[in-house]
């Protein structure tokens, strides 16, 4: 799946190359968002201790570990508005 929109990527075969794009959304696909590495809890992003470090991390780059992942994509959360409800549910409040 695409890491910017979820779009099925199964008509495309890895390894992606560095210009390859989603054909929904036209998101570049060699990402860090996009790698198996890609860990955005680290200080760097990236769980590969030798890769060179990467400012842009949705942008295409010419990193070598570069292993795409199933579940790259994650749907956008209701953020505040759902958290405040959550709390206004628990606590019994009336918003």
């Amino acid at each position: 799946m695409c890491w910017k929109c979820g779009a099925s990527l199964a008509d495309l075969s890895p390894p992606f190359s560095r210009t390859e794009e989603c054909r929904a959304c036209r998101a570049q696909l060699h990402v860090c968002r996009m790698c198996r590495f890609f860990d955005a809890r680290r200080t760097r992003g990236c769980l590969e201790p030798v890769a060179e470090e990467v400012v842009d991390r949705t942008r295409a780059n010419f990193c070598g570990y570069f292993q795409p992942r199933g579940g790259a994509w994650q749907p956008a959360g209701g953020g505040a508005a759902e958290a405040r409800a959550a709390l206004d549910a628990l606590f019994d409040r009336k918003p």
